[in-house]
C-alpha cells in the first residue's frame, strides 16, 4: 500500500507520463537533437515486382546539398534478420536492405539517398531514375513454412455427425496507424552509435543492427524514447533503419530518417489479411466432435521477425475454449507482392476466434439452438483446468462456464433474445452476436534492476519497453506493493540498452506478466535484505522467465440493427467480460479493453488496405482508408473478472489485444445473424453499409 493507505495493485493511479505527454513535452524521435545530420530518404520501386534495368543515381548526386546516394550492390554483403521460427521455415527469405536486380514488392526501396537538408534529399530521391522490366514472369510463390496438426479420428466424427457446418472466413489487409510513424535518430561517435528508434524492442533491435551489420552489439546503444504507438508495426527492425544506420558507419556522420504517413502504408508491416476456412462436426445432442481447418497467411515481400506468428497463432489457438477430441489443423504461410504481413494486435488471435465463433454460431443457426447454450454445452469446465489442448496448449487457469453464466445474466440474454425477435416480427433486421475468445500472453524472459537508496528513493530498471500504455506506473505499483512507498518516490526507467538489463520488449501482452514479474522478484528480494538490515544501495537485478503462457479469455455479446435501406449497421448493446488475472491497474486494463474494441471495431465495419490488379496500393493515405474516429465508438458496457495464474509471479494475464480478438467476431456475428432472415449467411469484413446493401440485394433477388 502507498503511505496513504491505498492499495497499490489493484487501484488506479494515473498514468505518470500523461501530463507531459498532454502538454506536447514528450520526446520522440523526431526531437531528438542530432550533432550534424545526414538527412536520409528512399527511392521507392513503384510496381510489385519487376526486373530493375537502369538505376541512374547522378542526377541525385548533381541535387546541391545531397552527400551520397546507394544502391543495393552497396549494401549487398549485409546478413538477414532474424525470424522467430514458431513454424519451421522450409525456405529462408531475403532481406534485401536496398533492392538487388529486381524488386519483390510496391514500394521496396531502391535507392537511399542522404543530404545535408531534409529538401535536399526529397529533391535527390525525386532526381534518381529507376526503370523496371515489369514483363518478366514472376515464379509461383512457395509456403515459406508450414505446419499442421492432428488429434483423433476426424475422419469418423465428420462422418458419424448429426449436423456439419462450414465457414471462411478472409481477413482484410490492415494498416497499423499508430500515431507517430517508424522512425530512426543514429549519433555517430568514434566510440560507437547512439540509436533513437520508435521500436518495441530495444535489446532485440540492437542485437538484431549487430548480425545484420556484423560488427559487435557493444558499440550500438539502442533508446526507445516516448513512443507514440506501435501496436505490433514496430516490433521489427526495417531495411530503412539497418540503412541508416550502416550509412552512419559507413559515412561518419549522424542519420536521421522520418517516415512519412505514406511512406509507411506502402511500406511498414501490415496486419491481418489471412483466410481460414473451417469445419465443424456436431453431435444430435449439441457435442462438438471434430474440427477441420485450414489457415493460409500471406507474409508480404520480406517476413519481419515475428511474421510467421499469425500464421501459428490463427493455427494453434484453435479450437479456442471448447472441448474437441478430433482435429485437423494446417496452417501456411506465403509470400507475397504486397507490404510484409506482421504482428498485429493480436497477432492471429482475431483470427482463431473469428472462425471458430462463427462456426459456433452457424451450428446454433442449424439446430435452431442458442448459441450460449451450445457453448456452455462445450467449453472446458473450471475444475478441468489446467487442461492440454489438441494443439499442445497449456490452457492454465479459467471458469468459461462462469464466464457465459454471468455475462448471459448481466445482458439478460433471453430478454435481448426477445427483444431481437420483437424487432424480427416488425421488419426490422436486428441481430445479436457473441464471441469466446482466448488470449495466450507471451512467453519467455524479462530481466529488471531495483535499486533501494540511501534516501529511501527506488530506481526499476526494466528490460521491457512501454508504447505509451503506462507501464511505468504499473511497475511503480508493484514494487510500491512491497515497499509501502508513494509513487513519486520510484522511478523507473526503461527502454535503453545502455541502462537497463536486457529484455525482449513489449509484444505479445507480455510487459505486465512477465516484466511485472521481473520487477516483483527483483524487488522482493530487495526488500528482503533491507528487512535483514543490508547497508544501502541495495541492488538486484533478475532475469524472469514465465513457467508458460497465461490464458486470459473472455466473452463478447454486440447486438446490430441494419438499416434496409441503406445497408448501414447500428451497434446497439455491447458488453463484454475479460478475465486477464490479477488486474495491477484497472483502469489501464478498461484503457486497453476500449483501444482494441475500437481497432477490432475498424476490422470488422470499417479498414481495408485495397491493391488493384497491377499490385498498386489504392488505400495510399487517409483519405482513402477509413480509421475508427470517436463517434464511431459505441458505448462499452466492461466487466472483469479475475482468475489468477500460476504462470507467472504476479497471477497476471495479457488484456492488450482483447478487444480486438473479442469484436471482430462478435460483430461479424451479429450483422450476418441480422441478415439471417434475408438468407444470407456470408460477407467478408469490412462490413461496410455498401457490401451489406449489396447483399441484401442479391438474397431479395434470389427469393
Amino acid at each position: 500500500m502507498f503511505d496513504d493507505g491505498t492499495p497499490t495493485i489493484g487501484s488506479s493511479p494515473p498514468d505518470q507520463k500523461a501530463p507531459t505527454r498532454l502538454r506536447g513535452a514528450g520526446c520522440y524521435v523526431a526531437d531528438v537533437a542530432l550533432s550534424d545530420p545526414l538527412h536520409l530518404g528512399f527511392a521507392r520501386s513503384d510496381a510489385a515486382f519487376g526486373k530493375i534495368t537502369v538505376i541512374d543515381t547522378t542526377p541525385a548526386l548533381a541535387v546541391p546539398g545531397v552527400h551520397a546516394a546507394h544502391t543495393g550492390a552497396d549494401v549487398a554483403r549485409l546478413g538477414a534478420l532474424g525470424i522467430n521460427e514458431v513454424i519451421p521455415l522450409m525456405l529462408r527469405p531475403d532481406f534485401p536492405v536496398l533492392a538487388q536486380g529486381h524488386v519483390g514488392g510496391l514500394g521496396q526501396p531502391v535507392v537511399g539517398v542522404l543530404a545535408e537538408t531534409q529538401a535536399a534529399v526529397l529533391d535527390g530521391v525525386e532526381a534518381v531514375a529507376v526503370d523496371l522490366d515489369a514483363t518478366v514472369p514472376r515464379d509461383a510463390p512457395e509456403p515459406y513454412a508450414q505446419k499442421e496438426w492432428r488429434a483423433g479420428d476426424p475422419e469418423a466424427a465428420f462422418a458419424d455427425a448429426a449436423y456439419v457446418v462450414e465457414a471462411e472466413i478472409r481477413h482484410p489487409r490492415l494498416f497499423p496507424t499508430p500515431l507517430e510513424t517508424r522512425g530512426i535518430a543514429v549519433e555517430w561517435a568514434d566510440e560507437g552509435l547512439t540509436i533513437w528508434l520508435s521500436t518495441q524492442t530495444p535489446h532485440r533491435a540492437r542485437s538484431e543492427f549487430a548480425s545484420i551489420l556484423g560488427i559487435d552489439a557493444a558499440r550500438l546503444r539502442v533508446i526507445a524514447p516516448d513512443v507514440g504507438g506501435a501496436f505490433g508495426m514496430k516490433g521489427s527492425v526495417y531495411p530503412e533503419e539497418v540503412f541508416a544506420v550502416w550509412a552512419a558507419l559507413t559515412h561518419r556522420r549522424s542519420v536521421r530518417w522520418i517516415a512519412t504517413r505514406g511512406e509507411d502504408m506502402l511500406s511498414a508491416t501490415q496486419g491481418r489479411g489471412l483466410r481460414s476456412r473451417g469445419r465443424l462436426a456436431v453431435a444430435a445432442d449439441g457435442t462438438f466432435l471434430a474440427l477441420e481447418a485450414r489457415v493460409e497467411a500471406p507474409l508480404g515481400q520480406w517476413v519481419p521477425n515475428s511474421g510467421l506468428v499469425p500464421a501459428w497463432n490463427a493455427a494453434r489457438i484453435l479450437p479456442g475454449p471448447y472441448q474437441i477430441e478430433s482435429v485437423e489443423i494446417e496452417t501456411r504461410a506465403v509470400p507475397t507482392a504486397e507490404a510484409p504481413i506482421g504482428i498485429y494486435r493480436g497477432a492471429g488471435r482475431p483470427e482463431a476466434a473469428c472462425l471458430m465463433e462463427r462456426l459456433v454460431e452457424l451450428a446454433a443457426a442449424r439446430m435452431d439452438r442458442c448459441a450460449m447454450a451450445l457453448r456452455l454445452q462445450n467449453v472446458h469446465g473450471k475444475e478441468a483446468l489446467p487442461v492440454r489442448t489438441v494443439t499442445g496448449n497449456l490452457l492454465d487457469s479459467g471458469d468459461y462456464p462462469g464466464t457465459i453464466l454471468n455475462l448471459s445474466d448481466a445482458v439478460n440474454y433471453a430478454g435481448l433474445k426477445e427483444a431481437r425477435d420483437a424487432a424480427r416480427a416488425e421488419g426490422r433486421l436486428f441481430g445479436i452476436g457473441g464471441a469466446f475468445y482466448l488470449e495466450p500472453s507471451g512467453e519467455g524472459f524479462e530481466s529488471a534492476r531495483v535499486t533501494l537508496h540511501e534516501d529511501g528513493n527506488i530506481t526499476v530498471a526494466s528490460g521491457s519497453s512501454s508504447q505509451g500504455h503506462g507501464r511505468e506506473t504499473a511497475y511503480a505499483q508493484i514494487v510500491g506493493e512491497l515497499f509501502e512507498g508513494f509513487p513519486e518516490r520510484i522511478e523507473v526507467v526503461q527502454g535503453d540498452t545502455g541502462t537497463c538489463p536486457d529484455g525482449i520488449g513489449a509484444v505479445a501482452s507480455r510487459g505486465t506478466a512477465i516484466g511485472g514479474s521481473a520487477v516483483f522478484t527483483a524487488a522482493e528480494r530487495v526488500r528482503a535484505r533491507d528487512l535483514r538490515g543490508d547497508a544501502r544501495p541495495i541492488t538486484e537485478e533478475v532475469r524472469y522467465e514465465n513457467e508458460g503462457q497465461a490464458w486470459g479469455h473472455g466473452l463478447y455479446i454486440v447486438s446490430v440493427e441494419i438499416d434496409r435501406d441503406t445497408g448501414v449497421p447500428e451497434i446497439g448493446k455491447v458488453i463484454c467480460l475479460d478475465d486477464a488475472g490479477r488486474l495491477i491497474n484497472p483502469a489501464f486494463a478498461e484503457g486497453q479493453v476500449r483501444g482494441g474494441f475500437a481497432q477490432g471495431l475498424g476490422e470488422a465495419l470499417l479498414e481495408q488496405v485495397v491493391y488493384d490488379g497491377s499490385g498498386q496500393l489504392l488505400t495510399g493515405s487517409l483519405m482513402d482508408y477509413a480509421v475508427p474516429r470517436a463517434d464511431d465508438m459505441p458505448a462499452l458496457d466492461l466487466h472483469v473478472s479475475e482468475t489468477p495464474t500460476a504462470m507467472n509471479a504476479i497471477a497476471a494475464k495479457g488484456i492488450g489485444e482483447a478487444g480486438t480478438i473479442g469484436a471482430p467476431a462478435a460483430i461479424l456475428n451479429a450483422v450476418l445473424d441480422a441478415l439471417r432472415p434475408m438468407g444470407v449467411e456470408h460477407l467478408d469484413m469490412p462490413l461496410t453499409p455498401c457490401k451489406i446493401w449489396t447483399a441484401m440485394r442479391a438474397a431479395e433477388g434470389k427469393k
